[in-house]
């Protein structure tokens, strides 16, 4: 149902996936079935979530062949540093339940620790032993992925940034585009903070027959994005996922470019450490 991607290693990931942010682990189990259920074969999830353990249950419990899954997790802050990253690997491979995961992103760049490029060495190596498909990160600026790749010799899958209409990073893009990175948003729907309102989506939605959230996922997809909405209304879920069969036309795209505010949701990736 998915189309997927091919990352700049070979490895394909399905554009559309599952994001289980803000969903506690008691929750997880649940939403992640109802995501399988649907048809969803990429999940998100990282060791700052706490959703790992419940993440890895309802996995296990699909009955989805592992090879037709793309897991991806993420390491977090406290565990950078490249003996600490190995551990903290090692921890979130034991809560998921598995052999290895598909991509491993660092969470954030934290600059001022400066510990990101030992930290993507060590990704570096569980990336040659197999443990892991693909390596990325996340939330990295132009200046932070200079001097990774400067530093170490596999350059980054993926990088997963804030992205949606308010925020639409073309300069991040076309420098992601030129280094053969692809961009994974995060929060594509803007948080439920009113992007969903904005009359122009509305609009849209309204012409297409469609709702207001598949319309800017779709204008993602469009984008080259990909993108990894979060529910846990089984609805919404299914919803989410049920966006390949329209189109937006070039009309459509521009009423979305125009609604750049270049406005962030989350921290500022400069100054959070």
């Amino acid at each position: 149902m998915v189309p997927p991607i091919t990352l700049n290693n070979g490895v394909t990931m399905p554009q559309l996936g599952f994001g289980v942010w803000q969903v506690p682990d008691a929750e997880a189990e649940t939403a992640v079935a109802a995501a399988l259920e649907a048809g969803y074969r990429s999940i998100d999830t990282a060791a700052a979530y706490g959703n790992e353990e419940g993440t890895g249950r309802a996995v296990a419990a699909s009955g989805v062949p592992r090879e037709d899954l793309f897991i991806t997790t993420k390491l977090w802050n406290d565990d950078q540093g490249y003996d600490a990253t190995l551990r903290g690997f090692d921890a979130s491979l034991t809560k998921l339940g598995l052999d290895y995961v598909d991509l491993y992103l660092i969470h954030w760049p934290t600059p001022e620790r400066d510990r990101y490029v030992d930290t993507y060495r060590a990704f570096e190596k569980l990336y040659a032993e197999g443990r892991v498909r693909a390596i990325g990160v996340s939330n990295f600026l132009p200046e932070h992925l200079d001097r990774l790749t400067g530093e170490t010799s596999v350059v980054p899958a993926v990088n997963q940034i804030e992205l949606h209409p308010h925020l639409q990073q073309s300069a991040a893009r076309e420098y992601h585009a030129e280094r053969g990175i692809a961009t994974e948003a995060w929060s594509p729907l803007g948080q439920g903070k009113g992007l969903l309102e904005v009359p122009a989506i509305v609009a849209i939605a309204r012409k297409h027959g469609r709702t207001p959230a598949q319309v800017v996922l779709r204008w993602h997809l469009q984008l080259g994005n990909v993108v990894i909405p979060k529910s846990v209304t089984p609805s919404r879920i299914e919803e989410n996922i049920d966006v390949f069969g329209f189109s937006l036309d070039a009309e459509d795209l521009a009423a979305i470019s125009a609604l750049d505010e270049d406005r962030r949701l989350g921290p500022d990736p400069a100054t959070l450490n």
